[in-house]
Parts: structure tokens; C-alpha cells; sequence
């Protein structure tokens, strides 16, 4: 069967977004062109990585043109979104793996998120090779989200991205653990509960 890629270049909208409570929270990434939507669930700490990453390369594309790249330094206001994600959120795939790249030609962010596979092997040679033949197999590999992004539109999403993240429950003063509305048991107090 051959791979399915749902390729969005350039979406009409891109953005990290979460449905559920804090703390039990839902992590998606959806791309949006026209009518087509198309929603991949990750982990917080991916959404977090994949935000940071992005302005880090996007500063390293500022830096090596001398300022002459189209990336803003920071998210525009005009391309800010708050809004939710469109619904309703109809889960694609659950991504493994993810990847960035700058395309200096056309000036794009290209964005890659992998749907998760189990690898079955019986040594750690084996576990290699696996990998390797996954990342390189375009043909038969497992489902993608492709996007291509302008710089502005990569900053937007990476400030949406980080927020996103940083809106769930608060830390614990103590000992930095995300709180519950209800407390949470803090080691720094002896396991005594603290409460939100």
C-alpha cells in the first residue's frame, strides 16, 4: 500500500491546538486548505519541541542571510490565530516522528510529522536497520502531514504553539510539578498535599 501524505503547501491556516481540560489535555496539529482539514495527535513535549525548534532554525535563516530572508523576528499581529481548532477534530494519525527544514529557493518552512510505528526487531542492529529503512522507504512508509509555511506563517505558529503549551495547569511553587485543580501530592512537602 502506498504512503499517504497529506500535503498542505501553503495551508490556509496551521496552528497546535489542544481539546480537553488541562491535564488531560489532547495535543493536535491541524492544517486547513479550503474545505480540507486535517488533524495528527502528538505529545505536549513534541508540540513544545517542534515550537522551539522552528524559531531556532528560523533565527539560524535570519542569521545567514544577513537579515535579507523573508522571517520576520517576530510573529506578525497580523497572522496571530486564537481561534480553536476547526471541528469536528477527527484524529489522522498519531505522530512518531517529526522533521524541519528550510527551503532556501522558495523561501519556505517545510514542515513533517510521521505517524508513530512499531518496530518490531531482535537486537539493537536490527532496531537500526528498521529505522533506517523507514525513514528512507518514500514509497511504502506510514502516513505524513506535509506543510510548507512562509517565515511569517512559521513564527505565528511556533508563538501559538508555545502558548498552547504553557496554558495548561500552573506549577507548583515548590517543586515545579503541574498542579491539579484538586492539589497535587508534593514531594518537597514530605508527600503532603498541596493545594492549586
Amino acid at each position: 500500500m502506498s504512503r499517504q501524505v497529506f500535503l498542505y503547501d501553503p495551508p490556509d491556516r496551521f496552528v497546535a491546538g489542544t481539546v480537553g481540560l488541562p491535564g488531560r489535555r489532547t495535543f493536535f496539529l491541524q492544517a486547513t486548505a479550503g474545505a480540507r482539514v486535517t488533524s495528527v495527535a502528538l505529545e505536549k513535549t513534541q508540540v513544545a519541541a517542534l515550537a522551539e525548534r522552528m524559531d531556532e532554525l528560523l533565527d539560524e535563516v535570519v542569521r545567514r542571510s544577513g537579515g535579507s530572508a523573508p522571517v520576520p523576528a517576530m510573529s506578525p499581529a497580523e497572522n496571530t490565530d486564537t481561534a480553536p481548532l476547526d471541528t469536528p477534530v477527527e484524529e489522522e494519525f498519531r505522530v512518531g516522528t517529526m522533521a524541519l527544514a528550510w527551503d532556501g529557493e522558495e523561501q519556505r518552512m517545510i514542515v513533517e510529522a510521521q505517524a508513530l510505528v512499531e518496530l518490531e526487531a531482535d537486537s539493537e542492529e536490527d532496531l537500526a536497520e528498521a529505522e533506517e529503512k523507514l525513514l528512507q522507504d518514500e514509497e511504502n512508509g506510514p502516513p505524513m502531514l506535509r506543510v510548507r509555511l512562509t517565515g511569517a506563517q512559521a513564527r505565528a505558529f511556533a508563538k501559538r504553539a508555545l502558548d498552547v503549551v504553557n496554558a495548561g495547569r500552573p506549577p507548583c511553587p515548590l517543586c515545579s510539578l503541574p498542579l491539579d485543580p484538586e492539589g497535587h501530592v508534593c514531594p518537597r512537602q514530605n508527600g503532603y498535599r498541596r493545594g492549586a
